[in-house]
């Protein structure tokens, strides 16, 4: 099976953005500082509890962009 084609530092950077939000904002609703976030921003994976928060502080289902890749690869 190949590398998936999500990055999802930047879909939570860009949801962040659509948002409106801050850095810091989200540094101070995950319990970390803005660095950690950044370094967020900068992976193409994440482990799935850390996953699981950001979605609840963001109010966005990011499990959901990996659904749908799975569907779609399991059409093929």
């Amino acid at each position: 099976m190949g590398k998936t084609c999500i990055n999802i530092g930047k879909e939570i950077r860009e949801e962040l953005l659509r948002q409106g939000q801050s850095v810091s904002w989200l540094s101070q609703q995950l319990g970390c500082n803005r660095t950690n976030i950044y370094n967020i921003f900068m992976r193409e994976s994440i482990s799935t509890e850390l996953l699981l928060k950001v979605s609840i502080t963001l109010g966005k289902d990011f499990f959901a962009l990996y659904s749908r890749q799975l569907k779609e690869l399991s059409k093929s």
